[in-house]
Formats: C-alpha cells, sequence, structure tokens
C-alpha cells in the first residue's frame, strides 16, 4: 500500500479526533508524532508509547519533564495494508493503543479489553 506522509498524518489526527474529549482533556505533556519507520529492532512495530505513564506521575514529575511521545510508525503500517480504510482502521487501533498507554493501561489489560 502507498499513501503520502501528509495522507498518512491525517488519518492520525482524525484518529486522535475521535478520542472521546473528556480524555484528551486528561492528557498531559504528551506529544503524538508520526515516523516513517519504527526502530532497528522492532521493524514491524505500528506505535510506541515512549514516557511516564499518568498513573505513574507524582508531582514533581512536571517541573522540567520533557514530554511524553506517542510515535505512529508509518511504513510498517502501509505494509500489513491493503487499502486506504483498512490503513485508517489499523491508525485507529494503534492511536487509541497508544493513548491508553499514556493513561497507564498495559498490554495484558488492553488485551482483556480488546484493544490489542
Amino acid at each position: 500500500m502507498e499513501m503520502t506522509r501528509a495522507d498518512f498524518e491525517r488519518l492520525v489526527s482524525q484518529a486522535l479526533d475521535e478520542i472521546p474529549p473528556a480524555l484528551t482533556r486528561e492528557m498531559r505533556n504528551v506529544v503524538v508524532l508520526v515516523e516513517d519507520d519504527a526502530p532497528v529492532d522492532e521493524p514491524d512495530l505500528l506505535g510506541l508509547y515512549e514516557g511516564t505513564p499518568l498513573t505513574e506521575r507524582d508531582d514533581w514529575w512536571a517541573a522540567g519533564s520533557l514530554p511524553d511521545r506517542i510515535l505512529i510508525f508509518r511504513r510498517p503500517t502501509l505494509e500489513i495494508c491493503e487499502d486506504e480504510q483498512q490503513v485508517a482502521e489499523e491508525v485507529r487501533v494503534t492511536v487509541r493503543h497508544e493513548v491508553a498507554h499514556h493513561f497507564g493501561i498495559d498490554d495484558a489489560r488492553l488485551h482483556d479489553l480488546g484493544w490489542s
């Protein structure tokens, strides 16, 4: 599947817009970025949360902390999809999954919820 970076970023933006406002208002010090490639040691990874989940932050945490990062990987996503509709769905699932990590929900719980 081929897709421009701009079109892929649009799908990520749309997926973020679908997250309920009650949750997005609680997202603190986090940035969502699109990267072309996943890390070399995990080339099939579709997304990654890097940071300190909200459930693990103390009052001292915010002082001078860099933003957490949610990375959505474009090429690995495109490699497993056959059309734009499939890409959009995979991006929605990946964005929700990584945002859930920001809220402190681990992979086991996401699996129980049907989000993995």
